[in-house]
């Protein structure tokens, strides 16, 4: 018996060393594409050309960063992205939240059959071009709604948030309030959302990621460039190489400014990422509590 413990605590231990090597090497593979992104963003535009940065800035500067930031196109894009994110987000929270409470309620006549509705969306959907002639329809091309309306409510962040009510907020609690004369309304704004931190995070996290890397709906619905997104114009400068060299500085030759291009590319790849990457260390600690209670039951 002795024995035999001896060697199921060897095996673990071989187990656990197997799982850090490849967690390790899992853990790499990632990091390293984020490495080199920022590292070529800090370089020299030659160094990048020339292929010679691997790890470290080579020939460290801040010339794409200052091609970025003097790019009117840039940051115009910059602060509708931002617009959008916030607008969006908030627009999203109280559409879920509207839909998400009543649904949670058991006393809410025919909720079955509306989660039915809400669930049947999930499955099937017009497809491109009906969502596009419905939007025409309501007015919405080239406007700043066409970023917000069409993508207003999230059918799974409704579930999500329905759980979290329905395991949360006990329905002792609503007795009690509907003894002393509150209404509904005035349970959800005061007793609900305040104990609702954790979730709200969680769902308002979730929707600001989709509308910061948001650039399909622009591409289909927009047309001044004005309107445009941060990634759509990321996008036309990756994808489409298109940009107007006379916006990036005071480049001397052309295969100085072609290589402030490709050093533009990745200042903006770094310039696009941060934001999110500073926001979410803040509603890290919401999601354990946020996303696992509310997946509890379906």
């Amino acid at each position: 018996m002795h024995a035999m413990k001896i060697k199921e605590a060897g095996a673990d231990r071989l187990f656990t060393i197997v799982n850090y090597c490849v967690l390790t090497l899992v853990m790499l593979i990632v990091l390293y594409p984020l490495v080199y992104v920022v590292s070529a963003s800090f370089s020299s535009s030659s160094a990048v050309l020339s292929g010679r940065v691997w790890l470290w800035p080579v020939e460290p500067t801040l010339d794409g960063y200052r091609a970025v930031f003097k790019n009117t196109m840039v940051v115009r894009g910059f602060m509708n992205t931002i617009f959008y994110t916030v607008a969006g987000t908030g627009i999203n929270l109280l559409f879920t939240v509207l839909a998400a409470y009543p649904l949670s309620r058991v006393d809410f006549r025919g909720r079955n059959m509306f989660m039915l509705l809400f669930v049947f969306t999930m499955m099937f959907s017009g497809g491109l071009i009906p969502t596009y002639l419905l939007v025409k329809d309501l007015g919405m091309i080239d406007t700043v709604w066409s970023m917000l309306i069409p993508g207003a409510l999230s059918v799974w962040n409704v579930i999500i948030m329905r759980t979290y009510f329905q395991t949360t907020i006990p329905g002792e609690l609503l007795e009690a309030s509907q003894l002393d004369g509150c209404s509904d309304f005035r349970f959800l704004l005061r007793i609900v959302l305040p104990l609702s931190g954790p979730i709200l995070a969680v769902i308002a996290l979730f929707y600001a990621v989709g509308h910061w890397n948001q650039y399909f709906n622009a591409m289909i619905f927009l047309k001044r460039a004005e309107l445009y997104p941060l990634q759509l114009i990321l996008r036309d400068i990756l994808v489409q190489n298109e940009i107007n060299i006379d916006m990036l500085g005071d480049a001397k030759t052309a295969a100085a400014r072609q290589g402030l291009r490709e050093l533009l590319k990745y200042s903006l790849i770094v310039v696009t990422s941060v934001p999110l990457l500073v926001v979410y260390p803040f509603v890290q600690k919401f999601f354990v509590k946020g996303v696992m209670i509310g997946s509890l039951k379906g």
